[in-house]
């Protein structure tokens, strides 16, 4: 539980006081591309198991990988957008060590020298606040196939569609603090990849997963450690691997912290290991003792030459990065004029934000965010749909506005014809003009509705002139006895006339 709300501290209770957490995250995530990272082999998700497999995926004697150049460039980008420094000079090693699904008994992987160093990137809490983690590196890699355990006791069979695709492996700095600041930061991760279009993010299809490294210290250590940046004597950490969604990620991290306070509370020592994570049982249950580098036996790769950008090519990616989710959210606050919050939302997704900017050509943005924030995503999250499948496309909410703004409908008459836009299509004009829905502004018919009011309802009239709030009455009466089509700011100002003077 936040033990102070102000600077988001998160403690956990326990016999002998109080324990903080210290959080580092490893994120695998899959270049967005058409081929794997050392073969021409297709990725695409779902094909027939064994069916998008190279000579070189399947580990034949002989077979030399050969680097996608659009996968390198896919990690520069990534690498820009993640505000981190570029080593023009790095190299792949082999990693060792035996699956069943890893055909070669080695992953070609980056260890010493990585494709991308250090950097720095700014999360946003759930409350609108904000964190920094700093990234320790990027590093290229080409991922293992998949074992099957289910489809017969007695046998496991090995699906490789997966074997060679291209990750990028993302390191942070042990800066996250809470289970809720985890998310966070992974959430913030997945929504810059998906900006700049190197990682699909799609959790649920294998496209991003975690490894989870979960430390406790006592209050004041961490501080004590953070000024040098040495974390390495700051609690023994386990790592829970291949965390596949958000909320798993602060179940692991919530429970893999309450396990390691009542080791050490009872006097036991944490071992570094490697765990995994029961989604069912929302545990970590231990999987290995963890291996250091050496364990690898890394050397450089001698299929492949050392990795060297030429020169011009980093300058000529970042010429093409494109506006990012922060850059965009403070652009949508200081030359739209939208809030904080509503900004916030619009830009939390590509897709949503790619929405909002083609309902707002030419039109007034604070109005089409109202509608794009409340009605719109308020109608997808209750039918369960992404802004994609959105019924009521960019066009039609844009042409819902104009008629808004300029007072053809109401506000309730729009949301009436925000429901027809939904359910059956068409042109909002149209539609107004078909079913005669046109907003009433003839004050001169307003007034007549307002006087046989006042005379038929002279005590609620005089309530009116004592409590000036009681107008409410007749306002809803007058829109009820026209069909909901008065102009609400002439029917306000009639009454004011009449009951107030």
């Amino acid at each position: 539980m936040p033990l102070d709300a102000a600077d988001h501290r998160y403690v956990l209770p326990g016999a002998t006081g109080e324990w903080e957490i210290v959080v580092g995250l490893e994120v695998h995530a899959q270049v967005k591309s058409r081929s794997k990272l050392f073969s021409g082999a297709a990725t695409g998700f779902g094909a027939e198991p064994n069916t998008q497999v190279s000579l070189i995926d399947a580990g034949m004697p002989g077979m030399l990988p050969v680097l996608n150049k659009f996968c390198v460039e896919q990690a520069v980008r990534t690498g820009l957008g993640l505000n981190a420094q570029i080593n023009t000079f790095s190299r792949f090693d082999r990693k060792n060590y035996f699956y069943p699904d890893l055909p070669q008994g080695y992953q070609i992987s980056q260890f010493a020298y990585p494709i991308v160093g250090a950097g720095e990137i700014e999360c946003e809490r759930d409350d609108g606040s904000v964190f920094s983690v700093g990234i320790e590196r990027l590093h290229l890699e080409q991922d293992a196939g998949k074992s099957i355990h289910d489809l017969d006791p007695n046998a496991t069979y090995v699906d490789l569609n997966r074997s060679g695709v291209a990750l990028m492996e993302i390191v942070s700095r042990p800066h996250v603090r809470s289970p809720g600041d985890a998310a966070a930061y992974v959430r913030t991760l997945r929504t810059i990849l998906r900006y700049l279009d190197t990682c699909g993010g799609d959790m649920e299809k294998g496209q991003m997963r975690a490894d989870v490294n979960v430390s406790v210290c006592k209050p004041g250590q961490y501080e004590k450690f953070a000024e040098t940046g040495d974390f390495k004597h700051l609690g023994t950490r386990c790592e829970i691997k291949n965390v596949n969604s958000l909320r798993f990620i602060m179940q692991a991290v919530e429970y893999e912290a309450r396990r390691q306070i009542d080791i050490l509370e009872e006097g036991g020592k944490v071992f570094q290991e490697t765990r995994l994570f029961d989604a069912n049982a929302g545990v970590t249950r231990s999987m290995r003792s963890k291996e250091e580098a050496h364990d690898y036996r890394y050397f450089p790769d001698p299929d492949l030459t050392p990795l060297v950008l030429a020169d011009g090519f980093v300058e000529t990616v970042r010429a093409n990065l494109p506006e990012l989710p922060a850059q965009k959210r403070k652009r949508f606050v200081e030359a739209l004029g939208l809030s904080e919050y509503d900004a916030s939302v619009l830009t939390a997704d590509k897709d949503r934000a790619d929405y909002f900017e083609a309902v707002i050509e030419g039109r007034d943005a604070k109005l089409a965010a109202n509608w794009v924030n409340n009605e719109l995503f308020g109608r997808l999250n209750k039918e369960g749909l992404g802004i994609t499948e959105s019924p009521v496309s960019p066009d039609q909410l844009g042409g819902l506005v104009d008629l808004i703004k300029d007072g053809t409908i109401s506000g309730k008459i729009a949301k009436d014809v925000f429901e027809i836009l939904w359910d059956e299509g068409g042109d909002p004009a149209g539609i107004v003009e078909a079913r005669g829905l046109k907003q009433v502004t003839d004050t001169g018919a307003i007034e007549k509705v307002i006087d046989d009011l006042i005379a038929a309802n002279p005590d609620q009239a005089a309530q009116v002139r004592e409590k000036p709030k009681a107008m409410g009455w007749f306002v809803g009466q007058v829109m009820k006895a026209m069909g909901g089509k008065a102009n609400p700011q002439a029917v306000n100002e009639i009454l004011q006339k009449k009951l107030l003077g």
